[in-house]
């Protein structure tokens, strides 16, 4: 459902380019500039696949920080996002789980607070329609290994 850009101008607008490809740079005019590689190379730079778990942990903890506030407790929220690239019947599909703490918090609180970020940070509503895009409330965060092809 798109939304009426007139009722909702937009209240920040940047713009993100890559000119030449995986193998050389992103940027943003006049401000970050990060050298990109593909995810299976050993080459230095930044992926897709990290951009896209940045985004998300990102935005999910800054909105998590709003909610505790709101709520006048301390920030102890911690977002970890794991994004994973697999091979799928059209080419390459990402698996995306983002991992929420909320130490010192009750659970029934904590799962409330998530419920609430993902329906208020923008980038999670961006995902939200995938089947693939997962936000799940932990204890501790999963180890992550590496996977080799």
């Amino acid at each position: 459902m798109a939304i009426d850009r007139k009722k909702f101008p937009p209240r920040y607008r940047t713009v993100a380019n890559n000119d030449d490809g995986l193998e050389s740079h992103s940027y943003v005019p006049g401000g970050l500039d990060v050298l990109t590689t593909d995810p299976l190379s050993d080459q230095p730079g930044a992926n897709p696949e990290q951009f896209v778990g940045l985004a998300l942990s990102t935005c999910l903890n800054a909105t998590l920080e709003a909610i505790e506030k709101r709520k006048g407790i301390p920030h102890t929220s911690q977002v970890h996002t794991i994004v994973e690239m697999a091979r799928d019947k059209r080419g390459l599909q990402f698996y995306v789980t983002a991992q929420v703490r909320i130490p010192g918090v009750d659970q029934a609180t904590a799962e409330s607070m998530v419920d609430l970020a993902e329906r208020r940070c923008p980038v999670a509503k961006l995902m939200s329609g995938s089947d693939n895009v997962h936000v799940e409330l932990v204890k501790e965060f999963s180890p992550v290994e590496a996977v080799v092809d």
